[in-house]
């Protein structure tokens, strides 16, 4: 095998080999990932035994290849494959070492990918495009565990699907929300106007038992660690459940740039064309009536069709801080939908401004495929480690899988990508020949090829 690997090279021996270059894409791939892993393998060799470094790495690939919802993160299953079937105790056993050492802790992860983050943000910046940081929040549900360290009661969205009604089907026998233990979730991530996410960090906390803090405490500390890092370099873009007087009154403070999606009913002020405050409103009623001021055919991504947005905006003021200058962009959609009301504190003078506003937060998507993908595809539901600290370090590991997974959506590994897809997990489906961003294909597509060359038998071929 070759000691060093050209990525030019590397391409162009794929696409004339086609199949026959397995075993070197295999190997790429790998010393890819060790790549990635570089930075926190340094300060793993430099805490722990390197027995336990080994053991980091195979954890990393084996949850890459190990697909299953349901037992996707038991250490029982990732032990049979970090060894084999027949030495699956040894290879759990190994596991247990590593998530219970006191020589590493979660901050070190966590630091990683802050680092990670930064890089991406100083290539934006240098790239001279809009850097948006998305925020959102989700739970992961333990709902048949009872003794499990640190659970405490999270709002059920399995729940609610099940309650759902369904034309045709007797109605649920009730509308009230249902709680379930499990753990709390937020998650930061950083993108440009266009392309994958970045994952800035994830967080999981509990409101129970003897780490307990609140949302709103961890919410402030990521906000002050962005400003600190990035000042007014980044926008932050934030769904409905962050909308109010108490966390529009942070951001004031922290003086960051945002957009927040307002609640039709929050109430605000309109800014009279005389400079004179108008009364306090719906945020519905202070445009009702008022025709848009542009229109535009978009794509509707989750539709597959093009639909007729148009937006108007106004200057407004909140009632607890009327001294802070707000804008709110109104962006109709059509179609039955409901409007969005984007409340922001970039100032808007023209209509490639406010589509600014909106365009921002459309990229807010991104952070819900993130949550459907870690907990359907990458199984963050499954553990059952009864420390809460050991669960954490597990979470904090499969999130480095996702976030080498993101990495491998860069533009300049296309060609790696299309060879992955057309030799390892074919599929003949439009939809999924033409989707952007094929991860859940191409976690298989890596599974099945690493499972077909692995790194013994890549060096016994060599």
């Amino acid at each position: 095998m070759q000691a060093h690997y050209n990525p030019n090279t590397i391409a162009e021996q794929a696409q004339e080999e086609g199949l026959l270059a397995a075993p070197l894409i295999s190997d790429y791939l790998r010393r890819h990932l060790h790549t990635f892993l570089a930075p926190l393998i340094a300060q793993f060799h430099s805490r722990c035994d390197a027995r336990l470094v080994r053991t980091f790495l195979a954890l990393v690939e084996v949850i890459l290849c190990f697909r299953n919802r349901a037992h996707g993160l038991l250490l029982s299953e990732l032990g049979g494959y970090l060894l084999g079937p027949h030495h699956a105790p040894a290879g759990t056993k190994r596991l247990s070492n590593l998530l219970r050492s006191p020589k590493w802790n979660v901050r070190m992860l966590d630091l990683f990918l802050w680092r990670v983050a930064q890089a991406r943000h100083d290539q934006l910046t240098q790239e001279q495009k809009t850097i948006l940081v998305v925020w959102d929040e989700s739970v992961l549900e333990k709902n048949e565990s009872r003794k499990l360290e640190g659970l405490g009661p999270v709002r059920s969205s399995k729940a609610a699907r099940c309650l759902a009604h369904k034309p045709g089907f007797h109605r649920p026998p009730t509308n009230k929300p249902i709680f379930v233990p499990g753990m709390n979730w937020i998650s930061l991530l950083l993108l440009g106007p266009s392309g994958p996410p970045t994952v800035a960090t994830m967080r999981w906390f509990t409101t129970r038992g003897e780490g307990k803090t609140s949302a709103r405490r961890v919410q402030s500390g990521l906000l002050t660690r962005c400003k600190n890092l990035w000042g007014k370099s980044v926008v932050h873009v934030f769904d409905r459940g962050y909308a109010g007087g108490p966390w529009l009154e942070r951001l004031c403070g922290e003086q960051v740039r945002f957009i927040v999606r307002w609640p039709k009913r929050y109430f605000l002020h309109r800014w009279q064309a005389d400079q004179t405050l108008g009364p306090g409103q719906n945020a519905w009623k202070v445009v009702r009536g008022q025709r848009a001021q542009d229109s535009r055919m978009l794509r509707d991504g989750r539709l597959g069709s093009e639909r007729k947005v148009s937006i108007l905006w106004r200057e407004v003021r909140h009632p607890e801080f009327v001294g802070e200058r707000l804008w709110l962009v109104v962006a109709r959609r059509g179609g039955g939908q409901q409007p969005w009301y984007l409340l922001t504190n970039e100032p808007i003078t023209t209509k490639d401004e406010a589509w600014a506003i909106v365009f921002g937060y459309v990229r807010r998507w991104q952070i819900e495929l993130a949550f459907r993908y870690n907990k359907s595809e990458l199984a963050m539901e499954s553990p059952r480690l009864w420390s809460w600290e050991r669960r954490v370090r597990l979470l904090l590991i499969v999130t480095l899988v996702y976030a080498f997974l993101l990495l491998l959506l860069a533009p300049m590994l296309a060609w790696l990508r299309e060879w992955l897809l057309r030799h390892f997990c074919h599929r003949t489906g439009k939809r999924s020949r033409e989707v952007s961003a094929p991860l859940y294909r191409m976690r298989a597509a890596i599974s099945r090829l690493w499972l077909e060359w692995p790194e013994d038998r890549i060096q016994n071929s060599g």
